[in-house]
């Protein structure tokens, strides 16, 4: 099976089971903005949390294993290879996510808007 098509069927399989703070941030903000946002999204080798073509932009939700020296270094190459593609990466931990909600929306449609306004 190509590899493109092996990382559709885990982004599948993870868009069924999002983590308590995905969840949160999907359904209490992103799945209802008024530009598309999309859960679990395969771009080239990477699957994002989630990702907003207009703005192009990703937001990624770190949990604690993203504290490990190894996946840390994992996680600078992926924000690497997704800014060579234009995109803009924002990072926010599970804890953010779940006491600072409001700044977490507040910076997300803050990037949006910023990222689109040559757009319109």
């Amino acid at each position: 099976m190509e590899q493109n098509q092996k990382l559709r069927k885990n982004a599948q399989r993870l868009r069924k089971n999002l983590t308590k703070e995905e969840a949160h941030l999907w359904y209490q903000f992103l799945c209802r903005y008024p530009h598309r946002f999309r859960r679990q999204y395969v771009i080239g080798n990477y699957i994002v949390d989630f990702y907003c073509h207009l703005a192009k932009l990703v937001v990624e939700l770190d949990g604690s294993q993203h504290y490990i020296p190894e996946e840390a270094h994992k996680d600078k190459i992926r924000t690497a290879y997704l800014e060579q593609q234009g995109l803009k990466v924002l990072r926010f931990t599970n804890l953010d996510v779940m006491r600072e909600f409001r700044s977490v929306c507040e910076m997300i449609d803050m990037t949006v808007k910023e990222r689109t306004v040559l757009k319109l």
